[in-house]
């Protein structure tokens, strides 16, 4: 995963948040190893400087679809600690998964860009006030 250099020391001195969805009760059930992949952020997340201390993992939403925000606790948390400056990146397997739903895919990214909070997945780390990582997050 490239994204390190990006990795500031005003990130590591915030939290970490591994954000974690299936969509649906039957896909949580059947997909485990889906889960297991996401949890697995954690590691990148501690190669990348982050403590484990300071690695949240939400999992509220495990079994809820990503097209609204409402009814979706964990993404509603993740909006609002990014809001208060408490998060350094948030993380998921793909960053699709945090949200379905094109409003508020990009009030995340808006809200990541204006405090400074790096967004991640298995492919890389993103500056969503970077032009180039901002067409890249929108084309995924």
């Amino acid at each position: 995963m490239n994204g390190s250099i990006k990795v500031q020391v005003t990130h590591l001195e915030r939290q970490a948040f591994v954000y974690l969805r299936q969509s649906s009760p039957r896909q949580v059930l059947k997909n485990r190893e889906s889960a297991i992949n996401q949890r697995a952020l954690r590691d990148r997340l501690l190669e990348l400087g982050w403590k484990k201390s300071q690695i949240v993992l939400i999992e509220d939403d495990q079994g809820r679809s990503g097209a609204v925000a409402a009814g979706r606790e964990g993404f509603q948390r993740l909006v609002a600690e990014v809001s208060l400056r408490k998060v350094g990146i948030v993380m998921g397997y793909e960053v699709s998964r945090l949200s379905r739903n094109c409003a508020d895919w990009h009030r995340l990214l808006e809200l990541c860009g204006l405090f400074d909070t790096l967004i991640a997945d298995a492919d890389g780390v993103y500056e969503s006030h970077d032009f180039n990582d901002r067409l890249l997050l929108g084309l995924k």
